[in-house]
């Protein structure tokens, strides 16, 4: 089922959330081989390596740009400065998501605007998000939470009568498609990927990217990525040093290749969950929406008492995830820097009960068994 069975741990060993090192065991000979490219030719910073990535990862999405960037986390920021948000900005988004949802709008002087999720998907609920619009909203920031893309058209059709920006979150979502078969990040006026060791699409260390269909926000991006200089080399704005690392896109475009082939492993490992959780009282799997197209970058049941679970699994040698047991308006860093819309109920709820199970792609049939016997044990 897992096409890892050679990978199976022993009994005596922990079944981790994530083991970056057996993607690359089964790429090394072709990633070794791209990284020895890089290496010969002496372009490490930007360069062909990274074109390559960017114009591969534009077509596959369907959009005319990619500019590759230091981190995840950067993907968020230079968008958001690309498309003009800052001092005085208001900006709608999830609280229950990553830290760098809110504290990227922070940082480019906004105030994050939290609206509270919808119950079943835990994505951003469209409904609460345009309640929470006000005079100074200029821009939308729904997530595509755990692999499964939030349901863009009312965002789409909000922007469009508001006049805002929507700037996609697809940091966890790289390959997931929404009903329509339209893929995560190509929808907004831009879409902010990372590539965090852990993530579906995985570099050996941080990067990110932000596509877009605009020209124009391209040319702004790379500016910005590169201290403001243009093209030429002309000093043409303000800018930071957030420059794809060319060994990060070689290794990144040998695994793109891989992407839906592994997406297929963790739905799988997911199905699997599912039939032993019909049978385990008090825990319910995630919910997939219509049309299939969730990757289950984390596979995140919601339990009655998710700590006894919790417990109960730590106790078996199996890692958890708790994503998020601190919504985005509890946390010290954003507190009193925010502006939160209603009551947040089902944000509260929800960080009460989530529990992330180990489904990564490289999960063996044996680790997976392990897990399928404490949860109906």
């Amino acid at each position: 089922m897992t096409g890892a069975d050679n990978l199976a741990a022993s009994p005596a060993r922990r079944v981790p959330m994530a083991d970056p090192g057996r993607e690359y065991r089964e790429l090394r000979t072709e990633i070794d081989a791209a990284v020895r490219r890089v290496l010969d030719s002496g372009r490490y910073v930007l360069g062909d390596a990274v074109t390559r990535f960017e114009s591969a990862v534009a077509r596959r999405l369907g959009v005319r740009a990619g500019v590759g960037v230091g981190s995840g986390t950067d993907a968020l920021r230079l968008a958001l400065s690309g498309l003009g948000i800052g001092p005085g900005d208001e900006v709608v988004t999830s609280p229950f998501s990553f830290i760098a949802t809110a504290t990227t709008i922070l940082d480019v002087g906004a105030t994050p605007v939290f609206a509270d999720i919808d119950p079943i998907t835990l994505n951003l609920d469209p409904a609460a998000a345009a309640e929470a619009i006000g005079e100074r909203t200029v821009a939308l920031l729904p997530v595509h939470l755990f692999g499964q893309m939030a349901n863009l058209a009312p965002f789409e059709a909000l922007a469009a009568r508001r006049g805002l920006a929507l700037v996609e979150d697809a940091a966890q979502a790289f390959g997931a498609r929404d009903a329509s078969g339209r893929r995560a990040g190509g929808i907004g006026h831009a879409g902010c990927f990372s590539f965090y060791p852990t993530k579906s699409l995985a570099a050996a260390g941080d990067a990110g990217l932000v596509v877009t269909d605009d020209p124009a926000l391209a040319d702004r991006l790379e500016r910005l990525r590169n201290h403001g200089r243009d093209r030429s080399g002309a000093l043409a704005g303000p800018g930071t040093n957030s420059r794809l690392d060319a060994l990060q896109a070689a290794i990144l475009e040998v695994k793109l290749e891989r992407v839906d082939e592994w997406a297929e492993r963790r739905r799988a490992h997911a199905a699997a969950y599912d039939e032993v959780l019909r049978a385990v009282e008090g825990v319910r799997p995630p919910a997939v929406g219509d049309g299939g197209g969730h990757i289950f970058h984390q596979y995140t049941v919601r339990a009655d008492d998710r700590d006894a679970l919790r417990a109960r699994l730590d106790a078996a040698g199996i890692d958890t995830g708790l994503f998020y047991a601190r919504p985005l308006h509890r946390e010290p860093a954003v507190q009193g820097r925010c502006r939160v819309a209603g009551a947040l109920d089902e944000t509260e709820h929800a960080a009460r009960e989530v529990l992330s199970l180990p489904v990564f792609a490289h999960l063996s049939e044996a680790e997976l068994e392990r897990v399928r016997g404490v949860l109906v044990g």
